[in-house]
């Protein structure tokens, strides 16, 4: 069906804060996403996801996510246009850190992102156990048989469901973005892919609202939305403006091209004011749920966002 439109401050917890949050933008092992923060980000020369008009998101909700768990996540992306009398922190403020990101001719990532269109698959036509060409190839048939529009600036994202395993998820990798030629003309397109973790690796990819994978146990926070769709909104957050800086490897990121450091990955682990391994640093928490979060979003949503490389300030910018 388509639709138009706290503290934890043990070190060795170094390890799962920078898996967590550095989800393999193009496919990074554990050992190339180990790092604090970066140096800088250095700009390639190729194109961003400068549309001026928007960001377009085509949405593939792979498997079974109730209603209840899709909801903060279209939220989420609704939150990223700036609403008026919304309480600040907002989710908009926080993607306004990406707009200083400019392509060769001056033009930033564009201000807006929006769903313009989703898919539902509860049959799970490529099975219960999906490698990433399958991925690819899924969003290109999409695009072939119109279900999606070719969209060069957009990103198309499959959201897979708790139970469905796909290739390196969970090993090493929380979500990856990467883009492929599609007809005609070979025009490329960004596309993506985040899981639920609630199941197969919570510490993982849903820090700091699990006991992490590795080192020491420490006491989870706990979660507005639910600790796998939190973790997916945490790893969306982290995908997203590693697609709109990077779209084709080309743009703004540090390292290898194929293991590269990006506006989001660049900064493991920082969520609030004195993050440090093992401790996101300080958030506000809701009186009632002791839900622990950073920004405000749509329809009374609260969210953890992760810090954003700041290209004018060379740090790690958190909501604040």
């Amino acid at each position: 069906m388509v639709y138009m439109s706290m503290r934890s401050p043990l070190l060795p917890f170094a390890i799962i804060i920078a898996l967590a949050l550095a989800p393999s933008s193009h496919g990074l092992s554990q050992s190339s996403s180990l790092a604090s923060t970066s140096a800088t980000l250095n700009y390639h020369g190729g194109p961003l996801l400068s549309n001026p008009a928007s960001i377009n998101i085509y949405l593939v909700w792979y498997g079974n996510f109730p209603p209840q768990d899709m909801a903060p996540i279209h939220d989420f992306f609704a939150s990223l246009i700036s609403s008026p009398g919304q309480q600040n922190p907002t989710v908009a403020v926080w993607w306004s850190t990406i707009l200083a990101y400019k392509d060769k001719a001056g033009k930033p990532v564009s201000g807006r992102v929006r769903v313009a269109a989703f898919h539902e698959d509860k049959t799970c036509s490529l099975g219960k156990n999906i490698k990433r060409p399958q991925i690819a190839n899924y969003v290109k048939k999409m695009i072939d048989t119109k279900v999606f529009p070719l969209d060069t600036t957009g990103v198309y994202l499959f959201l897979t469901a708790k139970d469905i395993l796909v290739e390196r998820f969970c090993l090493g990798s929380c979500g990856f973005h990467e883009s492929m030629a599609v007809s005609p003309m070979g025009r490329r397109v960004v596309y993506a892919h985040v899981g639920d973790p609630e199941i197969q690796c919570p510490g993982l990819c849903a820090w700091p609202y699990a006991v992490p994978a590795y080192g020491p146990p420490g006491k989870p926070l706990v979660s507005p939305n639910g600790v796998g769709i939190d973790g997916m909104i945490m790893n969306i957050a982290t995908i997203l403006p590693g697609a709109a800086t990077n779209p084709f490897k080309t743009g703004y990121f540090q390292g290898n091209a194929l293991a590269p450091l990006e506006a989001v990955t660049a900064c493991p682990g920082i969520f609030g004011p004195g993050a440090y391994p093992g401790y996101p640093g300080e958030l506000m928490v809701d009186k009632l749920s002791k839900a622990s979060y950073n920004a405000y979003g749509a329809n009374g949503k609260k969210f953890l966002l992760p810090a954003i490389w700041d290209l004018k300030g060379s740090t790690c910018k958190v909501l604040a």
